[in-house]
């Protein structure tokens, strides 16, 4: 609707506070849905096709009654509603399920659906109102809005330095058994200290695309891991892991939380991204 009123994509999308991308991949979805062409389309101009024109007037009639809803809700005394959430597993388990105990406590009326998953799901095709990231790149077709940070160090066990030693700089790492994230660098490791910064290639014989895994698979003694220091420190004070190379890091980590547009964003949404923001930079 608002592509015709703007005649753009583009401008649909910069008044509805998303990406272009984004507003495109909502008419190709429409179009799908439908089964038919709804926008003839031109260099210079859009208009409708007769099907777009009976499609239109079907998505006034919903969005009459969506504002309606939606006006409801926002003087309802408090958030609520299902919020389907999606998050990697490791910052599920270590810090998002402790936080929504807490989170339920303050907003009764929400119910929070949790899909747990590492990889980058589809918002729109998944129906996901917010997916919480660890990472430095984001999608640009999605709203983003920043929680927290999420150091890393590298850790083994202690039975595994016993047996195979501890590595006294990066360039030793190559004699040793490296457990890799095939999501985040994967076998190129980039680390730094106060005065330089290097990347090294290392190799084992375990990877997985699991961070869950691969912290088990460090406490196991299988090698040399990268993790979060949320999910790692706690193993470092029961003596269960050890901090390898203290003196070097990896590079920080960004935690966001990720949308598809301002305009229509749920109220318990906000109430829940809100809430993350106030409370990850600090866990």
């Amino acid at each position: 609707m608002k592509t015709i009123e703007r005649g753009s994509a583009s401008g649909a999308a910069e008044e509805l506070g998303m990406s272009r991308a984004m507003a495109s991949r909502y008419i190709a979805s429409m179009e799908d849905w439908s089964g038919t062409r709804l926008l003839h389309r031109t260099t210079r101009q859009l208009s409708l096709t007769s099907a777009g024109e009976r499609v239109l007037e079907l998505c006034k009639e919903i969005v009459r009654v969506a504002d309606a809803v939606t006006e409801v809700a926002e003087h309802a005394d408090t958030p609520h509603g299902l919020l389907r959430v999606t998050a990697p597993g490791i910052l599920a388990e270590a810090q998002l399920v402790p936080l929504l105990s807490e989170f339920a406590d303050a907003y009764p009326r929400i119910k929070v659906d949790l899909q747990v998953s590492d990889r980058a799901v589809d918002l729109v095709q998944d129906r996901i109102d917010v997916a919480i990231r660890i990472a430095n790149h984001l999608d640009p077709s999605l709203i983003a809005k920043r929680l927290g940070q999420c150091p890393s160090r590298l850790y083994a066990s202690p039975g595994y330095l016993k047996e195979f030693g501890t590595p006294s700089g990066p360039e030793d790492l190559d004699d040793h058994r490296c457990l890799t994230y095939t999501r985040l660098g994967g076998a190129e490791w980039s680390l730094k200290n106060l005065e330089t910064q290097v990347v090294v290639t290392v190799g084992g014989a375990f990877q997985t695309n699991d961070a869950v895994a691969l912290r088990r698979a460090a406490l196991s003694g299988l090698g040399i891991a990268m993790l979060p220091c949320f999910a790692a420190d706690r193993e470092v004070d029961a003596g269960r892991l050890a901090v390898v190379l203290p003196g070097w890091e990896p590079s920080t980590l960004g935690i966001y939380a990720l949308y598809v547009s301002r305009r229509h964003l749920p109220m318990a949404a906000r109430a829940l991204i809100d809430f993350l923001a106030a409370r990850l930079p600090d866990a």
